[in-house]
């Protein structure tokens, strides 16, 4: 996504009515080491693709514009932490904590303001831990399950008191595709396990 021009070939390629942004650097701890890559993929490239899709959205006809979504797939690690017990919602304040999710909160706002400046139709979903098939291995399960095979050391993140929410990656495709498809434009939901 951080190349402007094969975005904008590959939008006038495909013509799409619909387009999922998913893309994005969500490693926490590789945005401490190496937080330009998250500017740039997650900040950068949201920009890109939003100039590019929008550009293609104003030279639609009317008819397809009034098809055509953008769905824009957040985290809730924008919101922060949060104390035992208590959830999110979709009017909890932003307090990102880490590179990866003040990135992330970026290109939330991005594509907000792509709707509020330019009357593009977006909608967005600020999804918790997915975990199936397929999963990088340095992600928390597939390298807990890696390490416990092999009876090396597993690691501890902070005090070990932390909880995380995990979502199976198929419920979170038809969370995506029930707003995508269903939800008004300008909406946003949240995307959870529990």
């Amino acid at each position: 996504l951080c190349n402007s021009k094969e975005i904008s070939l590959a939008v006038k390629s495909i013509n799409p009515d619909f387009v999922m942004h998913l893309a994005a650097e969500s490693h926490v701890d590789r945005s401490i080491s190496r937080p330009k890559d998250f500017l740039n993929s997650n900040i950068l490239g949201t920009f890109n693709l939003l100039e590019s899709v929008r550009e293609h959205y104003q030279n639609l006809t009317i008819s397809r514009k009034k098809n055509f979504r953008f769905h824009h797939v957040s985290t809730d690690e924008v919101f922060g932490s949060i104390r035992l017990g208590a959830k999110f919602s979709e009017k909890s304040p932003y307090n990102p904590q880490s590179p990866y999710s003040a990135t992330k909160a970026a290109s939330d706002h991005l594509v907000r303001a792509w709707q509020a400046t330019y009357g593009f139709p977006i909608t967005i979903s600020n999804c918790s831990n997915n975990y199936g098939p397929w999963q990088q291995p340095d992600k928390l399960i597939p390298l807990i399950i890696y390490r416990s095979i092999r009876n090396q050391t597993i690691p501890i993140y902070g005090s070990g008191e932390n909880i995380r929410d995990w979502i199976f990656v198929e419920d979170h495709v038809n969370a995506i595709l029930n707003i995508a498809f269903k939800a008004s434009e300008g909406s946003t939901y949240c995307v959870g396990g529990c």
